[in-house]
């Protein structure tokens, strides 16, 4: 019983260090990244569709992204989604593909990134101790009821500490990593 909570804790904690590099892995960094239009929605016959979903996406140079649509019609689509996006890009297209430049990052908005990439690494960490106390209320719900010894349930805490120990440092050091990407000149 204790096992599978703190198994369920962990493939949650998992899943908030997943969704973090997610979110990490959009920052514009100033080299050139397909993960920079993950999130990038196109209106395309009727409906949003992914861009993945329209397009296959290279990186033919350290500062440009190519952009192949499977269908040369949805190249319009496309365009207008980037220049609707947050991305601060302008497409280049030949009506059969699309380039974009990822200009150099200035000084102020690598800081701004940093910034933010705190803001992000916070609300793992929180999302991680929220997992935390909830399986913390499960143990004690157990030991009330007599499921378990008291003794069962300081093991479990103790365990469930290690295991939050490890993903709000393995949070961080995701953190750390990309702020020092961003960073670099």
């Amino acid at each position: 019983m204790i096992d599978d909570l703190l198994q369920d804790a962990e493939s949650r904690m998992d899943g908030a260090i997943n969704a973090l590099q997610a979110d990490l892995d959009s920052f514009r960094t100033g080299r050139a990244s397909p993960a920079l239009l993950d999130r990038l929605v196109v209106e395309m016959y009727g409906s949003n569709l992914k861009l993945n979903q329209l397009a296959g996406v290279s990186v033919p140079e350290p500062q440009q992204l190519l952009i192949k649509p499977y269908d040369e019609s949805s190249v319009s689509a496309i365009e207008r989604a980037i220049m609707k996006s947050d991305l601060g890009l302008t497409p280049n297209s030949d009506g059969k593909i699309i380039r974009l430049n990822i200009p150099p990052l200035t000084e102020e908005r690598r800081k701004e990134l940093a910034k933010q990439v705190g803001k992000r690494v916070e609300e793992s960490r929180i999302s991680i101790r929220n997992v935390r106390r909830d399986v913390q209320n499960d143990f004690r719900d157990m030991k009330s009821e007599k499921m378990i010894s008291e003794d069962e349930e300081k093991g479990a805490h103790e365990s469930l500490q290690k295991l939050t120990d490890k993903f709000v440092g393995n949070a961080e050091e995701i953190g750390k990593k990309k702020e020092s990407e961003l960073l670099q000149l």
